[in-house]
């Protein structure tokens, strides 16, 4: 919606993954979201804009194939004036939660086939079929894990035995979900050396919110919500349990520290780096946050929203059920985005009242039982 409001032609290509996962896992959802192919319909009504929605699974390769070798799927491009081969393709078609990939090795085998299998075919679709495609694919911090130096863009520069090589910026992710970013990083790192690709790689943090300007024409145009431990992210999780007086469930000491970004500025970030595309044979990188909490201040800052609106918010600390450091060190470095014109929403004391306003309104349809059921790695 972002894109075509904006005046691109777009297809998405989707086979609902997280949906039924959400369905499988009994994972609860704060309000109801129609499919894509009624979200396309509803938006061409309101907007007399059209989204073209292709349902199928993109880690069968002669399906991912047919996207750029079958001229029948341009035939609704054309028709708008489009090129016949996509300028862009923006890969989120992966598997986004490390609690899912975690929970056995069942999970942790379709996160690593869905993950790799999508990426390794979309990088071979483009460099057979429309090599000058710019791919904007969406990496993860997690990827880096939490080391005891900055964290730069996505590379570091070596200094070894009196020699230098800019090499990727190491990564150690904590779960099988991060470590397939890693894979997917380097699978496109390998196609870009190798056949000159175009890629920008978006390594980005937690998001937070639900709202942008093309949702606010009508409620059933929201992303999916999601609030339980496997799909919510910390800062939606913490501002349900605040709306239904569920003490907030802190991991451990609480200190652990990431980068977080309105759900606004995931489509900005996109849009920027969609404006002012990777050359050819360069792997481009950006740390995609706005600004870092520790899991203790986003507690915190969910308490303060609640006694904004006379709630009394209880925070709990209970026992981690993940491997990770607690209290580490963590830095960093996110000025790529800002230099080519994004600019941040920051996290204010008047987004986290009116997202907890927002919640309260829906608590009718938020179910306690799903909230932590206490995955572990």
């Amino acid at each position: 919606m972002y894109f075509s409001d904006r005046g691109y032609d777009v297809v998405v290509v989707d086979n609902y993954f997280r949906r039924k996962a959400c369905d499988e896992l009994d994972t609860g959802l704060l309000y109801p979201v129609p499919n894509l192919i009624d979200r396309a319909k509803l938006w061409h009504q309101l907007t007399g804009k059209e989204i073209k929605v292709i349902i199928g699974d993109l880690t069968n390769d002669e399906f991912t194939r047919s996207l750029f070798n079958s001229k029948s799927n341009y035939d609704w491009a054309l028709s708008n004036n489009s090129h016949a081969q996509p300028t862009t393709v923006v890969h989120y078609a992966e598997q986004p939660s490390a609690p899912y990939s975690m929970m056995n090795y069942k999970y942790a085998g379709l996160t690593i086939t869905n993950n790799l299998q999508a990426t390794n075919n979309l990088m071979w679709a483009v460099k057979d079929l429309s090599p000058e495609t710019h791919i904007i694919k969406l990496g993860t911090m997690g990827e880096y894990g939490t080391p005891n130096i900055d964290i730069e863009e996505g590379w570091l520069v070596v200094t070894h035995k009196g020699r230098e090589q800019k090499f990727l910026y190491p990564r150690q992710g904590g779960s099988v979900y991060h470590t397939t970013k890693i894979m997917d990083t380097d699978l496109l790192w390998f196609g870009v050396r190798n056949w000159d690709l175009r890629v920008t790689d978006l390594m980005q943090g937690p998001v937070y919110g639900n709202e942008t300007e093309e949702s606010k024409i009508d409620p059933r145009l929201k992303t999916l919500f999601n609030y339980d431990e496997i799909f919510g992210t910390i800062l939606n999780r913490f501002i349900v349990q605040a709306a239904i007086d569920y003490p907030l469930s802190v991991y451990g000491k609480g200190g652990q520290k990431r980068g977080f970004l309105n759900i606004k500025d995931t489509l900005q970030c996109v849009h920027k780096a969609e404006l002012k595309p990777a050359d050819k044979g360069e792997l481009r990188i950006f740390n995609q946050i706005t600004e870092t909490f520790s899991v203790n201040e986003l507690a915190t800052k969910t308490q303060k929203a609640g006694a904004a609106l006379g709630i009394k918010v209880n925070i709990e600390h209970i026992e981690n059920p993940r491997k990770e450091l607690e209290d580490h060190y963590y830095n960093p470095t996110y000025q790529g985005l800002v230099d080519i014109g994004v600019v941040p929403h920051l996290l204010s004391d008047e987004y986290m009242i009116h997202a907890l306003e927002e919640a309260i309104s829906c608590k009718d349809n938020i179910r306690r039982d799903v909230i932590f059921k206490g995955i572990k790695w």
